[in-house]
Parts: C-alpha cells; structure tokens; sequence
C-alpha cells in the first residue's frame, strides 16, 4: 500500500506561482510512476502532468505545457508540481496519484492507470 498526501495548495493571484509537494508513505516510490490530476467543480477529472519512476520522462496536457513543471525526488518519496503563471482556469483539486510501473520510463495520461491516490488539495485562483 502505498499512502499519498498532497499540500502546497491555497489562494493565488492571476500570474502567480504555487508549488504542491505530494508526500509518499509505505512504500518508496521509486519504482513508482506519478502523475498530477485535477478536478475543477461541476467538470470531470483531467490528468496534468505525468513522470516516470526513473524520472527520465515527463508528460503534460497541453492546458499546462510551459507553464507547470512535475519533478520527484525519490529520497525524499516526494513528488512535485511547479505551476507558474496560474489563471483562474487552473482554480481545482489537485491530485496526485501513483501507479506501480514494470517499465521505469513510461508515464501514464489516464486516471484508470493509477493505482493510489492522495485526497487532494484545493488551488483557487483569483483574477
């Protein structure tokens, strides 16, 4: 099993900058690969960024492509979402998710593929 809890979340401006961390418990995530969704209210889930376990590979809706940056650091069994440049169409829940990967460099789009999931941590953006 594998435990995942998300912070970094909260309130900013249009054009501003948040950093949420996704910190892994009971198991190292290493062999791990991550991935960002978020669900804005009355919408369905959406995928955001994805990396692999080797951190060799990234992947990211184009929605967020050049504005948001998904790295990990595996000693620490962390993940991250740099996001710079916010507008409110990025106000959601953000999640993390973890999905035990055979290949260390593949990444994964589709929520399905995931096999753990934080709880999620709420990014509102103001105009």
């Amino acid at each position: 099993q594998v435990q995942l809890v998300e912070s970094g979340g909260g309130l900013a401006q249009a054009g501003g900058s948040l950093r949420l961390s996704c910190a892994a418990s009971g198991r190292t995530l290493s062999s791990y690969a991550m991935g960002w969704f978020r669900q804005a209210p009355g919408k369905e889930r959406e995928f955001v960024a994805a990396i692999s376990a080797s951190a060799f590979t990234t992947y990211y809706a184009n929605s967020v492509k050049g504005r948001f940056t998904i790295s990990r650091e595996n000693a620490k069994n962390t993940l991250y979402l740099q996001m710079n440049s916010l507008t409110p169409e990025d106000t959601a829940v953000y999640y993390c998710a973890a999905k035990n990967a055979y290949y260390s460099n593949s990444v994964f789009s589709r929520s399905r593929d995931y096999d753990y999931w934080g709880q999620g941590t709420q990014v509102t953006v103001s105009s």
